[in-house]
């Protein structure tokens, strides 16, 4: 199970962390993924880190957001800097074993999601 959180309202160039607390005892053998949805538009890939924490990135957040994961509690953290109004979206975790599925462009085929958490941007 995952559980999404740190989501909220701030102002284009702030920052905000979004974290992603799994339960279970196998955290160590999945990769993660952060993927998000605005509004009328389909689901995209954010941000991914394999089991041995690897980071991967869409071009649109390179330089922006970074991927880390904590393994001793089972959780997965994303760091949003310089937040631009078109990063506002409904931003979702997901945990695969298999680090392709993570990666993906809109996560389809993945079995494990977290609720997902608001951020908006202002102008």
């Amino acid at each position: 199970q995952l559980q999404a959180s740190g989501g909220g309202l701030v102002q284009a160039g702030d920052s905000l962390r979004l974290s992603c607390a799994a339960s279970g005892r196998s955290f160590i053998a999945f990769a993660l993924g952060w993927f998000r949805q605005a509004p009328g538009k389909e689901r995209k890939f954010v941000a991914a880190i394999s089991q041995s924490g690897t980071t991967y990135y869409a071009d649109s957040v390179k330089g922006r957001f970074t991927m880390s994961r904590d393994n001793a509690i089972n959780t997965v953290y994303l760091q949003m800097n310089s937040l631009k109004p078109e990063d506002t979206a409904v931003y979702y975790c997901a945990a695969d074993t298999r680090l392709g599925m993570v990666r993906s462009k809109s996560g389809s085929g993945l079995n494990y999601w977290g609720k997902g958490t608001q951020v908006t941007v202002s102008s």
